[in-house]
């Protein structure tokens, strides 16, 4: 290991990742994996291995909460807070950007061109990410291999990740080492706002809507597991059938500009709360999903990592992971099958996951805009 990072350093780091990192959580956690441990080397991969793994079990976005795991490891609650902030911000303000020109524009016709071209090479980053996390996770180890088939099969099936079969892909591997041998030493408001904060698409929201909108994102950071692909069917049920804050199309469209920005997918509740409620329902709909998940990493991380070389908690943690690399592959699947839909797209899946083996230099940032202008090529084409 090159030794810990500075602070600066490590917040350098996941600035630039939050601005240029495209395709979700199974292409950020894989960055990080490679950046981190195995190219930088600053963090261990038993360090890199605990962030994923109580990424996991607890609820929230999952690559948030291992960049904010990996900077409570730096300097504690500060480092876990600034490299959170570093890591959500650039997106934020992306998202934000976008936020405003639909309101003002309208519906961003553009962005369903540029997504059909753009979803294909995110798939194919994803299915890179998947690969370098597989491997990494089961190890050469059969029951591991069994546990990350199984969370694979079962995620690509529902569309969805399945708690219950993650919660017991960690007490199988937990199960075996007590079953080898006994592990003991275990213990267990409108007033006073200018209008313009308030005002979505339906016009000026009142503070009662805020703070609808920010304990309905707090029940979503409080209650959805892993990627940004948990996320979307729970946000669909309150945001277009139960709260009908938005339209079907609208909140597609919320969903294509978390594809087509960098960092968290989950960024998309900022663009959903904006629409709803201004820049206050952006902010409050961004605060309700992440300080959860900064809470559990910061609240549960010194326990974790204190017993995290215990036999019995190691056998968990692997199993909870190999499931987690298995979710994250059924999850490529499942966006697959929504983005390459014809020839086109198929060719582009394909190009983009065989050019950085034509070309090792080639910047994903750079092949995830090539891949997007081209579909918006094609679909202009098309029209």
């Amino acid at each position: 290991m090159n030794g810990p990072p500075s602070l600066r350093s490590l917040v350098g780091y996941f600035l630039r990742l939050g601005t240029f990192g495209f395709g979700g959580p199974i292409a950020l956690t894989g960055a990080m994996q490679r950046d981190l441990v195995e190219s930088r080397r600053w963090f261990t991969r038993d360090d890199y291995a605990e962030g994923l793994a109580l990424a996991q079990l607890a609820p929230g976005p999952l690559a948030a909460q291992v960049a904010i795991y990996l900077g409570w490891i730096r300097s504690g609650a500060p480092g876990a807070t600034i490299v959170g902030v570093a890591f959500v911000l650039p997106s934020l303000v992306m998202v934000l950007a976008l936020s405003v020109l639909y309101v003002h524009y309208g519906e961003l016709a553009w962005m369903r061109g540029a997504f059909y071209g753009l979803g294909p090479a995110v798939i194919a980053v994803m299915c890179r990410s998947a690969v370098r996390l597989t491997r990494s996770a089961a190890s050469g180890d059969p029951l591991l291999w069994g546990i990350l088939a199984i969370n694979a099969v079962a995620t690509a099936w529902t569309g969805q990740e399945v708690i219950w079969v993650i919660l017991a892909s960690g007490a199988i591997p937990l199960l075996a080492t007590v079953a080898r041998r006994p592990a003991p030493g275990l213990t267990a408001m409108t007033l006073g706002a200018a209008p313009w904060l308030l005002t979505g698409l339906g016009g000026q929201a009142s503070w009662p809507t805020i703070a609808r909108i920010t304990l309905y994102f707090g029940e979503a950071g409080l209650f959805v597991f892993g990627s940004g692909l948990a996320i979307v069917p729970f946000l669909h049920g309150g945001v277009a059938d139960r709260f009908q804050w938005l339209t079907e199309r609208q909140f597609l469209d919320a969903v294509a500009v978390a594809m087509i920005t960098p960092g968290p997918v989950v960024i998309t509740v900022a663009f959903i709360g904006y629409l709803v409620a201004g820049l206050a329902g952006a902010v409050a709909a961004a605060l309700g999903v992440f300080v959860p998940c900064w809470l559990f990493v910061v609240l549960l991380a010194p326990q974790f990592r204190r017993h995290a070389a215990h036999r019995a908690l190691k056998a968990l943690v692997s199993g909870v992971t190999a499931a987690a690399c298995g979710a994250i592959a059924g999850a490529a699947v499942v966006l697959g099958r929504r983005s390459i839909v014809d020839a086109p797209t198929l060719a582009i899946f394909l190009a983009a996951l065989l050019a950085p083996l034509l070309a090792r230099r080639l910047p994903e940032p750079l092949l995830i805009l090539g891949s997007g202008l081209l579909g918006l090529a094609l679909q202009g084409g098309n029209r």
